[in-house]
């Protein structure tokens, strides 16, 4: 399908500007620059009755995170541990504001972000390690973040993704903690990237294959680094184990081919999976709800799947 009208009417805005693609910056400047994009394209984040920022311990120092509980109170509720996108250069707690606020009230449950290192300054495998660190840490301090720790998630978007699906390697390998479903929205899935969907998508005027080069070359140190499954998920030999998964692509996304034989794995592997591909979207679609109304669908897909399963008895 060409693109989704709307995603070409934010084509044709980026061209009329003259926004330079983010690959083309420096590390900085680039930061500035996605962190402002996604605030346009968000829109007006949905009011959470609490909102609360605080640190939780790291592998190496304290961890920035923040939580949004849509009740009052402090009984125990399902929480969602969200992952920031970013090709793990980019982003903050504040990059996932918007799409964290609207989970949280639509599931209902509470939703925690973290804060990860970033490359270049922290590569490979910190930001993994960080995102490992948190989610233990909360679901070994359950009581004292209203946490049932029986309905804990983990979901994340773009790199978000790609270190969700780490964590749930990890958290396999390591017996623990126990997460009972997965969001990984189009996420990287595999360091070599020879796909299709990565051969076809270079359009510099949106998220392309370029881009894709440019953050892993600020995530690896060696490029042998992308062999490890922790990397690229989809090497992995087994993926039996795993939580349940929804995966959401965009079908003009140099990501989507990566994404969906990641979903096709984990089925093999026996793991229950839904794969959604959105048809005419790009990648970065899932948070720009101010702007596209795919990202609605998308992300009350989300809520749905996690519902279901933070209360498969209703």
């Amino acid at each position: 399908m060409p693109l989704d009208p709307q995603v070409r009417a934010m084509r044709e805005r980026v061209i009329a500007a003259g926004t330079p693609p983010l690959y083309t910056l420096s590390v900085e400047e680039a930061r500035a620059a996605d962190l402002a994009a996604v605030r346009a394209a968000a829109g007006t984040g949905e009011p959470v009755r609490h909102v609360t920022d605080r640190h939780v311990p790291g592998p190496d120092g304290d961890l920035p995170v923040r939580v949004y509980r849509p009740t009052d109170g402090t009984d125990p509720l399902p929480t969602l541990v969200y992952l920031f996108g970013g090709g793990w250069a980019l982003g903050s707690v504040d990059t996932s504001d918007g799409i964290c606020r609207a989970l949280a009230n639509a599931v209902p449950c509470q939703v925690i972000t973290v804060g990860y290192r970033l490359a270049p300054e922290h590569r490979f495998p910190a930001a993994v390690h960080d995102c490992y660190a948190a989610v233990s840490w909360i679901a070994a301090n359950a009581a004292e973040l209203g946490v049932d720790p029986g309905r804990l998630a983990i979901a994340g978007d773009s790199a978000g993704g790609n270190l969700a699906a780490a964590v749930t390697l990890l958290a396999r390998e390591r017996g623990g903690p126990a997460l009972v479903a997965q969001v990984l929205v189009y996420p990287n899935t595999d360091y070599r990237g020879e796909t299709g969907s990565m051969r076809a998508n270079d359009d510099p005027a949106l998220f392309n294959n370029r881009s894709v080069a440019w953050y892993w070359a600020h995530y690896l140190a060696d490029p042998e680094d992308g062999r490890n499954p922790l990397v690229s998920p989809l090497l992995a030999e087994d993926l039996s184990g795993l939580p349940p998964a929804l995966v959401i692509t965009a079908e003009h996304d140099p990501l989507r081919d990566e994404g969906e034989q990641y979903a096709e794995r984990l089925r093999e592997a026996g793991v229950p999976v839904v794969a959604s591909r959105y048809p005419g979207m790009v990648h970065g679609f899932f948070a720009m709800t101010g702007a596209l109304d795919a990202a609605h669908r998308a992300q009350r897909e989300a809520a749905d799947y996690l519902r279901s399963w933070f209360n498969p008895w209703s």
